[in-house]
């Protein structure tokens, strides 16, 4: 990680020029923003209501246990849990890669 430490109304922060650029996925710099694609219909998930039709297709149901700031859902037959921000344009490719890992061959992150 690389980047220079600003002092700033009395805290420090890191600025990191290449994630500001949006180089680092999904980011809101310059940068194009990536797009998770469902790969049965090759449909681009662009909301959130969406996504969570498809999820629950594929027997995801919504988790409300957690954090009120996030989305989540969980599968009964697994111990795996998705975890997204509550708005939409939070939701970056590091979600993205998430989901694409907790479902096998039915999503896909493209540029």
């Amino acid at each position: 990680m690389s980047g220079v430490w600003v002092f700033k109304n009395g805290v420090f922060h890191l600025e990191n020029p290449q994630a500001e650029s949006g180089r680092h996925g999904g980011g809101t710099g310059t940068g194009q923003r990536k797009v998770l694609v469902y790969l049965p219909t090759g449909e681009a998930v662009s909301s959130y209501g969406s996504l969570e039709r498809i999820l629950r297709g594929l027997g995801w149901e919504r988790y409300y246990g957690g954090d009120p700031d996030l989305f989540q859902f969980h599968k009964s037959s697994s111990i795996d849990l998705i975890s997204l921000p509550r708005e939409f344009s939070k939701f970056t490719s590091i979600y993205m890669y998430d989901l694409v890992i907790k479902n096998p061959n039915v999503f896909h992150v493209r540029d």
